[in-house]
C-alpha cells in the first residue's frame, strides 16, 4: 500500500501524474492481469487522514470505529489508555518567522528525536501529562484522566497548514467543557519553544544551515479504540509491516502481526527489500499480510516531483518485482494507494484511488497500466468505497 501515491496530472510531466510518468513494468503487470476500479477511502464527516484511509482498506468503516489517529500510534508504542484518558500526534516541527515551515523538522533523526522528547517530558511534562518518543518527528502526548481531558477542541494537521502563522491555528475549544483542555495544549506547545531553541541539538543545526525541531505541535487527538480482531471478521491471520506508528498500531489494536525491520525509515532511503521480506515471510504463518509504503506520501507533502517520481519507482521495483519473482503457488494481491498526496497542493486530498487485485488463475480487466486516468476510464469495478474491498481480496463476507 504504497501512501498517498495517487497524485494529479502536473504542467511540468506535461499533464501526466507521476504514476503516469514512472516506470512501473511491475504496477501495470498487476493491473493488466487483475481486475480494477476506483474506491473512496476518505468520508466527509471524518478528517482526511491515513487513519481514516488504511482503516478502511483493512476493511473496517472508520464511520463506526475511528475514535482518533494518536490512540492508534500510542498502542503501537504500547502505551495503555484507560477511560477518560486522550492521546494526541506531537510533531517535531520546525517553525521561521511565526510560520510552520516543516512538520517533519527536516526529517529528524531518531536519535535526535528521542534526545529532544525527553528533554521535552523533563522540561514540560507533569503529573497527568506524558510525552512518549515516536519514530523521527512523529511522537505522542498522553493526557490522562486526573486532569479530565474533553475532546470537543479542533486541532489542525500540521502538514495540511505548512506556510501559515502559527499564531492563527492554534488548537481551539468547540465547546465550555474543552476550554481548559485547549489551554492545556497551547500551553504545552508555548513551553517546550525556549528549552527547544536553545537545545543543543537545534543550536548545531542551525550552525550547520538545517532546518531545526524548535517547535511541538499536538493534533490527531482521541481516546482508546474498540475493533473486533481481523481473524474475527475475515477468518485468518495476518501481518503489517510499516516503518509508521499509526499503522504498526492499528495492526495491533485488530491483532495482525506487527513486522519490525531494521532500517524502515517511512522515507525514500526506507529498507524495501527487508519489508517485503519480512512480510513474505510472515505468510509461512499467516495468510494475509499488509505492506505500508510511506515513502510516496512524504513526497507529495514535500511537493516533490523527483522524489515522488523515484519512490514509485522504488516500491515497483523493489517491493512488488521483488514480491512477483518470490511468490510461487496461488496468491491474490491488491495494490492501491491510501489516498492522493497531490504534489501541487501538498496534503491528502478526497478524490477516489485506483486498485487493482490480481489473483492468480482468475481473468483480469482491459487496463493495460496501473495509474489514475487508465483506471478510472477502463477499469470494470464500479465506484466502491474501499472498506468493501477487504472482502473482494479475500473472498470473506465480513460480518
Amino acid at each position: 500500500m504504497p501512501d498517498g501515491m495517487a497524485d494529479r496530472p502536473l504542467r511540468e510531466l506535461g499533464g501526466r501524474t507521476p504514476l503516469e510518468a514512472a516506470d512501473t513494468p511491475n504496477m501495470d503487470f498487476i493491473a493488466a492481469n487483475g481486475i480494477c476500479g476506483m474506491a473512496e477511502t476518505f468520508f466527509p464527516e471524518l478528517p482526511y487522514d491515513s487513519s481514516i484511509a488504511n482503516m478502511s482498506i483493512l476493511g473496517y468503516d472508520p464511520r463506526k470505529y475511528f475514535t482518533g489517529r494518536a490512540p492508534l500510534e500510542a498502542a503501537n508504542l504500547g502505551v495503555k489508555l484507560g477511560e477518560g484518558d486522550i492521546a494526541l500526534r506531537c510533531n517535531l516541527v520546525t517553525v521561521e518567522d511565526g510560520r510552520i515551515a516543516d512538520f517533519t523538522a527536516d526529517h529528524i533523526g531518531m536519535v535526535e528525536a528521542r534526545q529532544l522528547m525527553s528533554s521535552i517530558s523533563m522540561k514540560v511534562g507533569r503529573e497527568g501529562v506524558e510525552f512518549y518518543p515516536g519514530v523521527s518527528y512523529r511522537n505522542v502526548l498522553v493526557v490522562r484522566s486526573s486532569l479530565k481531558p474533553s475532546l470537543k477542541f479542533s486541532a489542525k494537521q500540521p502538514h495540511d497548514i505548512v506556510g501559515e502563522p502559527v499564531a492563527e491555528n492554534r488548537i481551539k475549544a468547540e465547546s465550555k467543557e474543552a476550554e481548559d483542555t485547549a489551554r492545556l495544549l497551547n500551553a504545552l506547545m508555548d513551553d517546550a519553544v525556549p528549552m527547544l531553541r536553545e537545545h543543543l541539538i537545534n543550536r548545531n543545526k542551525v550552525k550547520a544551515g538545517r532546518r531545526p525541531a524548535n517547535w511541538i505541535w499536538l493534533w490527531g487527538a482521541g481516546s482508546k479504540p474498540e475493533m473486533p480482531p481481523f481473524r474475527k471478521k475475515f477468518g485468518m491471520g495476518g501481518s503489517i509491516v510499516s516503518a509508521v506508528d499509526l499503522l504498526n498500531g492499528l495492526g495491533k489494536t485488530i491483532g495482525l502481526k506487527v513486522l519490525k525491520v531494521e532500517g524502515a525509515t517511512g522515507y525514500l532511503d526506507t529498507n524495501y527489500e527487508g519489508k517485503t521480506d519480512a512480510a513474505l515471510d510472515s505468510l509461512e504463518d499467516v495468510n494475509f499480510t499488509y505492506i505500508h509504503l510511506e515513502s510516496t506520501d512524504e513526497a507529495g507533502h514535500e511537493g516533490s516531483v523527483e522524489h515522488k517520481i523515484r519512490a514509485i519507482e522504488d516500491i515497483d521495483k523493489r517491493v512488488l518485482g521483488r514480491m512477483l519473482k518470490r511468490l510461487r503457488r496461488n496468491y491474490a494481491i491488491m495494490l492501491m494507494p491510501d489516498h492522493p498526496t497531490p504534489i501541487e497542493v501538498r496534503k491528502h486530498t478526497s478524490e477516489p484511488v485506483p486498485y487493482a487485485i490480481y489473483d492468480t488463475g482468475k481473468p483480469g480487466d482491459s487496463v493495460k497500466s496501473f495509474s489514475e486516468r487508465e483506471i478510472r476510464e477502463k477499469g470494470s469495478q464500479p465506484l466502491t468505497q474501499a472498506f468493501n474491498l477487504m472482502t473482494k481480496l479475500t473472498g470473506v463476507t465480513a460480518p
